[in-house]
């Protein structure tokens, strides 16, 4: 019977967790940012969700070192948890991964058209105001089946090339904040705040869950292994990842607040790239930026795949939905079925067009709250040290209070009617597959690890 192969290393674990998180949206949401929370209130929003954070790094290293199983959230809790608790917990889950694919996907055309606008032509319809155009979805699509083709043929292949364009990534962000200290001024910051500094943390925080998530993609991948690599090692790759995404974000929101006045970028798209060409007054920063972002739109692309369709295969091999997710090839060593239903499901998603990238990113950040609360409780009840509770408990209630922020109405931002809708339709899914599943109380969600 095959196996998924183990070639992954510490610094594969790496970038695939810091590419999972960073993608696009520095350049494609910065004026949303800014608009929520003003330069220093987004930047502190987005450093002090990487340092809250920390304890559920911990939870999620110290769980995949007990249990390296690609089902992650899934077996965790089922270790404490009712079958329907654990199937549940795994399928939101999984939506905080995959809903990013459609996302990245649309966001490529998007970028795309930023250089080449004559992508912007042969509207094919409109959704919710926002039109379709028929060269930005082919290009959506032939970015999907490429990292289709890439997972399919091998894990090895997939962190060849998240490593080149992680690196990739981080040179160009050095270069762009050196661009910034150079040619920016202290007064662009003022105002510091969009509102009062309190709301405008707030306001940041509630989607910081989305843009951090993926710290705790490493545990997805946790059997593909290689077999010398130490199970201590997740812990330092997941923690690196997470400060890294979250230093990255609240420095380039610094580097676009210093280079020019942050409020003339409200309401612009690309308002990264437009900062930089109003300062130096010229295009080639413009350029280096577009460059940057779609290397990090690819690795962010790249990780929710592999991250989404080890979850989906995870939920095969258990039997909990259709036992065929769960098939490997035998040559490639890969989830081929769950790698080619994740491909169809974005190209799905990509037909939805530019009116599915605000809602994704509310939906997303709760998927990923709530991941991570119930990753926590379990590894409380399981645990037993003093000390590894005390740092559960911070996890827990890190993870509940940003849960609370997108669920109840007395928070700003909270969820609308359009994302209650477009959580129900997952919930609905993931039932509707595990009725039809043909699973057994031996292989359902409370099955041990198969390591």
């Amino acid at each position: 019977m095959p196996t998924l192969a183990r070639k992954l290393r510490v610094a594969d674990y790496f970038t695939l967790a810091f590419g999972t998180m960073v993608g696009v949206g520095w350049l494609v949401l910065m004026d949303d940012w800014l608009g929520r929370g003003g330069p220093l209130g987004a930047a502190l929003g987005f450093a002090l969700g990487g340092i809250l954070l920390l304890p559920v790094s911990y939870v999620y290293g110290q769980w995949v070192q007990r249990l390296p199983d690609a089902a992650s959230e899934a077996a965790y809790t089922a270790q404490v948890f009712p079958p329907v608790v654990s199937f549940f917990t795994g399928w939101v889950m999984l939506l905080a991964y995959f809903i990013v694919c459609p996302w990245e996907a649309v966001a490529i055309g998007k970028v795309a058209a930023y250089i080449f606008p004559s992508l912007n032509s042969f509207q094919l319809y409109t959704i919710d105001g926002q039109p379709v155009f028929l060269p930005r979805l082919l290009l959506g699509v032939a970015m999907t089946v490429f990292l289709a083709v890439l997972n399919y043929r091998g894990i090895r292949l997939s962190a060849n090339f998240q490593n080149w364009t992680a690196s990739i990534v981080l040179l160009l962000f050095i270069v762009v904040l050196a661009i910034s200290g150079w040619r920016g001024a202290p007064a662009n910051f003022r105002p510091l705040f969009r509102v009062s500094p309190f709301v405008s943390i707030i306001l940041t925080l509630q989607i910081v869950p989305y843009f951090l998530t993926g710290f705790e993609s490493a545990p997805k991948c946790a059997e593909e292994a290689n077999p010398a690599f130490k199970r201590t090692s997740y812990m330092r790759a997941i923690a690196l990842a997470l400060l890294v995404g979250a230093a990255f974000y609240a420095l380039i929101v610094l580097a676009v607040g210093y280079i020019a006045p942050w409020q003339s970028l409200i309401g612009k798209r690309f308002a990264t790239a437009i900062a930089f060409e109003q300062a130096l007054g010229a295009r080639w920063p413009v350029l280096l930026i577009l460059i940057a972002a779609f290397f990090g739109l690819f690795q962010c692309f790249n990780g929710n795949f592999v991250a989404s369709s080890r979850l989906l295969f995870a939920y095969g091999r258990r039997q909990t939905i259709p036992a065929a997710f769960g098939r490997i090839h035998e040559r490639f060593q890969t989830p081929s079925v769950a790698i080619w239903a994740i491909a169809a499901a974005t190209v799905a998603g990509l037909l939805l067009g530019d009116a599915l990238l605000g809602p994704v990113t509310e939906v997303g950040s709760m998927a990923s709250a709530f991941g991570w609360l119930a990753t926590c409780l379990s590894f409380f009840l399981v645990e037993r040290s003093p000390r590894a509770r005390a740092l559960t408990s911070l996890g827990i209630l890190v993870a509940f209070l940003l849960l609370l922020m997108k669920l109840l109405p007395a928070f700003p931002g909270h969820f609308t009617q359009a994302e209650w809708l477009a959580l129900a339709i997952w919930l609905v899914l993931g039932a509707s597959l595990h009725l039809r599943s043909s699973s057994s109380p031996r292989s359902s969600a409370n099955s041990a690890s198969p390591r």
